[in-house]
């Protein structure tokens, strides 16, 4: 499967709330409830979304705060499109963004699952470590 082939379209932007809801899924990523993502779609600064023949089957955002700040969410290619360099072409949209807009001291991080960290070295990526910090995370639950 050549991913610069005709059926393939990059597109800037975000998808729909039940399209971002369903490539989530459909790629193994955790569910995000409705309210959730209706608030933070209109938030991304650059997204892209990858259609295959129309339908949405990928995308990529970026969020910050448009100066020292961002971060990279939402990398996914649904599993019968995945294996053709897809998310490398995702990531090759974002990344171009960040290079073209974001101020050079801005601090651009992501969270890497698994083996996708294999892709994210090929950007410039290096786990956090490597400046002497640990990356965090605390997953928001209900009261």
């Amino acid at each position: 499967m050549d991913p610069h082939a005709a059926p393939y379209v990059l597109e800037p932007g975000v998808p729909s709330v039940e399209v971002y809801r369903r490539l989530r899924t459909d790629a193994g990523l955790s569910d995000k409830s409705p309210e959730a993502a209706a608030l933070a779609l209109p938030h991304t600064w650059y997204g892209v979304v990858l259609r295959h023949e129309g339908e949405p089957i990928g995308m990529g955002r970026i969020v910050g705060d448009g100066g020292t700040a961002f971060l990279i969410v939402d990398i996914c290619v649904h599993p019968d499109h995945q294996g053709a360099g897809l998310g490398k072409r995702i990531m090759a949209a974002l990344t171009q963004e960040l290079e073209r807009r974001a101020p050079a001291t801005a601090y651009v991080s992501l969270i890497a699952d698994g083996p996708a960290k294999f892709l994210y070295e090929k950007f410039g990526f290096v786990e956090t470590s490597s400046y002497g910090s640990v990356g965090m995370s605390r997953l928001m639950t209900g009261a």
